[in-house]
């Protein structure tokens, strides 16, 4: 049975006869009048016209003086109809392939492909091809499939070959991002791009990724957030402000978490949260319209509508309901007890904030949605500002669908006083172990102590996408990090190569 290390030396030999033959097998030009599949949608427009097409060879079929090439490029793909009398010959200063030398081509290979569209005997409308010009010279076969995820994360640009609808997947993910950047800019945001690195991160529950700047010779942070630097723009006169970007949270993967994903926050000055709740609502309408082309769903074993109007649930009053606990007037031996009888896990690192969160997120688990969960308890909001219905919550709006929570929105914290003795607390928080916990960035409330006016602030990652679309995180993502490793195939292909 012929190895991988079979087909790529038999590759490479058509590779060294190419270059003998003066064949350059990896121009930097080439020509495109029309896409694939382009050709073919277009037919009865361009019968009988001259056309020029690119891309990767599928399947080749020779018969000596006639020959079949399936072509394929990002629009579709084609049948290239070759007949000895009509192909040019072998000019290898252009790099035009004869009839004679299609036993040099591979499937994997790229070529340029020009000639009037034809219809064949068999009624396939095709290119037929006047000139046949190698574009790259492929050392590999692909395979036919690919099921294997581990081989399908690690190779996903075979993956992407291979099973055609995972790259179709991420055009999806491209439109929701393209989409949720239209949206805003429609409504008067700017996007202004913020630091990645910074002296103290904030704005999240999360451990950091830590590393090192040299030229400051000072230890950075990775961001956890946007929030803290977008608010500073509201400080700085911008009043509706966005940034979209990776950030980075030391956490463990999950199907809905990884360490690395992309997320936007905007914050709109003089808004509160029932303005933002609004203008979410319809911005999940247009976003989800856009990427998927309907607003009902049926995924992840729920069905939900996102085009009606959103329930509204307050956070105390369903945990008083599933466990019979006062979120306001309770303890850590309490909140301990109700997460054994639901079999929840209970650690050392548990508050009474982290113990009802995970209370609050076995009920979550289970909800279709659109729901708005509202009136959060301050002890679990410390960015947030106070209610001013109920001083003990705050003015927060989550959104839960498909049994998750995809995104959260504030009325935002700007006394200064208040917020410093929320960075305190969460900073002795974070001295007793919690990793997690906020760092207290002096410089975050010297900017409130300026003047930050009234604001709304709102954030999502790309965990909206996976949901909808059905995923898991790391399918969810073109290549998810994995730990590194060199299998033993390639390192028989590469023998002489330092691969440690």
């Amino acid at each position: 049975m012929a190895t991988l290390q079979d087909y790529r030396n038999e590759r490479l030999r058509k590779l060294e006869t190419l270059r003998e033959l003066g064949v350059d097998p990896y121009p930097a030009r080439a020509e495109r009048t029309h896409g694939c599949g382009e050709v073919v949608e277009k037919y009865d427009e361009l019968a009988g016209q001259t056309v020029s097409v690119v891309g990767r060879v599928v399947s080749l079929r020779s018969f000596g003086k006639l020959a079949f090439i399936k072509l394929r490029d990002a629009s579709g793909e084609v049948q290239l109809y070759l007949q000895k009398d009509d192909v040019a010959e072998l000019d290898a200063e252009r790099g035009i392939l004869g009839m004679k030398q299609l036993k040099l081509l591979d499937t994997g290979d790229f070529v340029q492909a020009t000639g009037p569209m034809v219809t064949t005997q068999t009624g396939e409308k095709s290119v037929g091809v006047h000139e046949l010009k190698l574009l790259t010279k492929a050392l590999r076969p692909m395979p036919e499939k690919l099921e294997n995820k581990e081989e399908r994360l690690r190779r996903r640009y075979v993956d992407m070959n291979v099973n055609p609808e995972v790259r179709e997947r991420f055009v999806r993910r491209s439109t929701f991002w393209q989409a949720t950047r239209d949206y805003l800019n429609r409504h008067g945001f700017h996007e202004v791009n913020i630091p990645v690195l910074e002296h103290t991160t904030g704005g999240a529950d999360a451990n950091p990724f830590k590393t090192h700047m040299d030229a400051l010779d000072q230890d950075f942070y990775l961001r956890i957030s946007h929030e803290l630097p977008l608010k500073r723009l509201i400080g700085a006169g911008f009043e509706k402000v966005y940034d979209l970007g990776p950030r980075f949270r030391n956490e463990n993967y999950s199907d809905e978490h990884l360490p690395e994903h992309v997320a936007m926050e905007w914050y709109a000055a003089y808004w509160d949260w029932r303005q933002g709740m609004k203008f979410m609502e319809d911005m999940y309408k247009y976003v989800l319209k856009e990427t998927f082309g309907t607003l009902q769903f049926k995924v992840r074993g729920f069905e939900v509508d996102m085009s009606g109007e959103w329930d509204v649930w307050d956070y105390a009053e369903v945990i008083k309901k599933h466990y019979g606990i006062d979120v306001y007037n309770t303890t850590i031996e309490e909140v301990a007890a109700k997460l054994k009888e639901h079999n929840l896990e209970v650690e050392k690192t548990d508050s009474i904030p982290r113990g009802i969160d995970k209370l609050w997120k076995n009920i979550r688990k289970d909800v279709a949605g659109p729901v708005w969960l509202v009136n959060t308890p301050k002890f679990i909001s410390p960015l947030s500002k106070t209610s001013s219905e109920n001083p003990q919550a705050v003015e927060r709006f989550q959104p839960v669908i498909l049994g998750s929570e995809l995104g959260n929105g504030f009325s935002e914290l700007n006394d200064p006083i208040d917020q410093l003795n929320r960075f305190v607390e969460q900073q002795n928080m974070r001295d007793a172990g919690d990793d997690e916990a906020m760092m207290l960035d002096i410089d975050f409330v010297e900017m409130l102590e300026y003047g930050m006016p009234p604001a709304c602030g709102w954030g999502y990652s790309e965990r909206v996408f996976w949901m909808f679309e059905g995923v898991s995180a790391r399918e969810g993502v073109p290549f998810p990090q994995m730990r590194s490793e060199v299998d033993e195939t390639t390192r028989a292909v590469y023998p002489g190569v330092r691969l440690d």
